[in-house]
C-alpha cells in the first residue's frame, strides 16, 4: 500500500492532498493541465521535495518531513514511466530492459509477456511508439519496484495503441499486485484503468470534476449523434 499526505507552494496554489493507493489497484489522476499531477508523481519518486509530507510504501517510510528523513528516488523502490520513452537510444531493447536488472532471465520474460521479444535486438529508434512504451514498462518491472508511478505513458500514441497497451496495464496490475497510480487526461482511460479516480484541480481533489467533466462528453456525444446522416436505406431492384 502506498499512503501519501503532502504540501508544496506552487506559484498559482500550493499542492495539498492526501491520497491511498492499495497493492493490486490502479489509482487514476486525472484533472486540468497545470494542477499539480506531474509534480505529485515527481514527489512520490523522489524527484521533488514537499514543504511538509509524509510518504509511505509497505510500511517503509519514504519521506517525513517532521523528522528529516527523505529517501533518494533509487532507494525507494518506485518504477516511473513517463510520457517521453526512456529508453537508452544507443542500446537494444533488450540491453535497455537488462540494464535494470542483474537478472537476465526475467528481462527477457519481460520482453516476452508483453509480445517483444522478438524485438530484443533492435533500437528504440527503429520501433514503433507503442513498442517502445512497452519497453519503457518491461524496463521499470524489471528493477521489481514496489510501486509504479506511469505519467500520461499512452498520450502520444494512435488509439488503437492505447487501447491495447491499457489492457497491458490491467494484466500487469493483477500480475504484479502492487500500487500503480496513472495519470491521464483521458476520460475514457481513467474510466477503464481507475479502479480509484481522483481529479487534481490547483492542487487539491475535486470530487465533482471527474462527473462534470464525462456528463459533458456525454452531452457532446449526442450532439453529434443528433447531426450525423442517417444511413441511406438499400435500393430494392425488382427482378424480373
Amino acid at each position: 500500500m502506498l499512503t501519501a499526505c503532502l504540501t508544496k507552494r506552487l506559484e498559482h496554489f500550493t499542492l495539498d492532498v492526501e491520497l491511498i493507493c492499495p497493492a493490486g489497484s490502479i489509482l487514476v489522476l486525472t484533472g486540468p493541465s497545470g494542477a499539480g499531477k506531474t509534480t505529485l508523481l515527481r514527489i512520490l519518486a523522489g524527484l521533488d521535495t514537499p514543504d511538509a509530507g509524509r510518504i509511505v510504501l509497505d510500511d517503509e517510510v519514504l519521506l517525513d518531513t517532521a523528522v528529516g528523513v527523505c529517501r533518494k528516488p533509487q532507494a525507494r523502490g518506485v518504477g516511473l514511466v513517463f510520457q517521453e520513452f526512456s529508453l537508452f537510444p544507443h542500446m537494444t531493447l533488450a540491453q535497455n530492459v537488462a540494464y535494470a536488472t542483474c537478472d537476465r532471465k526475467l528481462a527477457q520474460g519481460l520482453l516476452g509477456s508483453f509480445g517483444i521479444a522478438h524485438l530484443s535486438g533492435a533500437r528504440p529508434g527503429q520501433i514503433s511508439g507503442g513498442e517502445r512504451q512497452r519497453g519503457a514498462l518491461c524496463q521499470a518491472l524489471a528493477r521489481h519496484p514496489k510501486a509504479l508511478l506511469l505519467d500520461e505513458p499512452f498520450s502520444a500514441l494512435d488509439a488503437a495503441t492505447r487501447s491495447a497497451l491499457r489492457q497491458e496495464l490491467l494484466r500487469v496490475r493483477d500480475a504484479f499486485t502492487m500500487p500503480i497510480i496513472h495519470v491521464t487526461h483521458d476520460l475514457a482511460e481513467a474510466a477503464t484503468l481507475g479502479d480509484t479516480v481522483l481529479a487534481l484541480n490547483q492542487g487539491k481533489f475535486d470530487a465533482d470534476w471527474f462527473a462534470h467533466q464525462v456528463a459533458e462528453r456525454l452531452a457532446e456525444e449526442q450532439i453529434l449523434r443528433a447531426r450525423s446522416p442517417q444511413p441511406t436505406a438499400p435500393i430494392s431492384i425488382a427482378q424480373p
